[in-house]
Formats: structure tokens, sequence, C-alpha cells
């Protein structure tokens, strides 16, 4: 039996939330269990639990995200929580960074095949495209790192008194409690846990969200997004 094979139906409370993306959301989960599969992106035993556990999961982070807002998924690797977010969500302008370009190559193939053109790709590590990508009101993130170093690389790419979501698991309390100091120096001016996906995803997802002020990253990366800035003025007027 193939990976393919082994994935479930959607479940009846996919359609709810996808609405009409339904379809899409359905051909999303099958290359993650095709093509995520065979390229590495997605572990075949995920296979089985692809809708309750990582689609669905993602998805229901549109409940916290406000309207019209720009978003970066750092280190988006397969899609998630990007694609169910803009699958749900058409009036984001979401970018998907990611480093490994086998991640970027599977991901521009999923944003052309279905059809998601508020979606950009963009390939790189977070502190490599702070001055060239424009700051973005939320960021997101599933899965990258620890919260003290994932904060330190989805802070900066934030707009002033923009916020980063994390979706975490049964860590999150202790993470935030950890990151505490290291968020602060970040410019962190709020935190807080939220649980989403009611009526849809049993656990419930949990984020972790964490509200910056007018300086977010600190006094640290204000001084390098004025370098990029200045840079990248320079290679415009070239």
């Amino acid at each position: 039996m193939t990976e393919a094979a082994e994935l479930p139906p959607a479940p009846e409370v996919a359609r709810e939330v996808f609405g009409d993306r339904f379809a899409d959301a359905v051909r999303y989960a099958e290359l993650l269990a095709e093509a995520g599969v065979q390229r590495g992106l997605i572990g075949p035993r995920e296979v089985p639990r692809l809708w309750e556990r990582h689609i669905l999961n993602c998805a229901v982070l549109s409940e916290v995200v406000p309207e019209g807002v720009t978003v970066c998924d750092v280190g988006s690797g397969a899609g998630l929580p990007g694609i169910p977010l803009a699958l749900v969500r058409e009036d984001l302008k979401i970018t998907l960074l990611e480093p490994l370009l086998r991640r970027t190559n599977f991901l521009t193939e999923v944003v052309e095949l279905l059809g998601l053109d508020h979606v950009t790709v963009v390939r790189g590590r977070a502190e490599e495209v702070m001055g060239t990508l424009s700051p973005v009101h939320v960021v997101t993130a599933r899965a990258v790192a620890p919260l003290d170093r994932l904060a330190t690389w989805g802070i900066p790419l934030l707009r002033p008194y923009g916020e980063m979501l994390a979706l975490k698991g049964d860590t999150a309390e202790e993470e935030l409690k950890s990151a505490a100091t290291a968020l602060s120096k970040l410019g962190a001016v709020g935190t807080s846990i939220l649980q989403v996906g009611g009526d849809v995803v049993d656990p419930l997802s949990t984020v972790v969200r964490v509200e910056v002020g007018e300086s977010p990253g600190g006094v640290r990366f204000a001084a390098k997004r004025a370098k990029a800035a200045r840079t990248g003025r320079v290679r415009r007027r070239r």
C-alpha cells in the first residue's frame, strides 16, 4: 500500500472550515501524502493523521489573525501553517519563507497548482531577508524552534505593533516562561497563550501570541534594519 492510499478521507468538518476551497484543501493533503513524503517533507507515519494533526490544526490559526493583514510564515517547510491559512483566508497577503531549496520548490508547485495568488514563496533565512522583505503585521510559525530562538528570527520581521503567532504544543507555557527575558529584549510588550479550533480539532490548537511595540527586535535589530534599508536604497538608485 502506498502512502497516498493511506490518506484518510477528509473529515466532514473540513468542508465547513475550507468552504469553496475544500477541493483545494483535499488536493493539498494529497500532495503532502505523495510528493511531501517522497521528498522527505512529511514523515510516512504522519499521513494517516494529516487532516487532524496538521492541516486542520493549522487552518484554525485563522481565528486569531486580523483581517486584511500581511503575514510571513517563517520556516514554512511543507507549507504549515501558511498554506492552510491561505486556503481559509484570501484576504491575507502571505509570504512563505523557507531556506531549503527542495522545500521552496514544493511550496512553489503547491501555490501555482492551487492558484493561491495572494501567496508568495521566498527562499532564505529570516535573518537574511531583513531589509529586503517588507515588515509584516503578523509572523506565523509551527515546529520551527524553541520560542526564544524563534523570536530572534521572527520578531525583527514585524512592523511596529505587529504580532508573532506560534503554534505550540504542551510545552507552550514552559517555553513562554523560559523566553520571557529574550522576548523583552526583542521589544515584546505582551504575551498570551490562546486555544483555538473549538468544534474543529481535538485537542485544541495552542497558539503563543507575542505582541511587539514600536521597535520590533529591540535596539540591536533597529540598527540592522536601518543598515539594510540604506543598502536597499543604494541598490535601487543604481
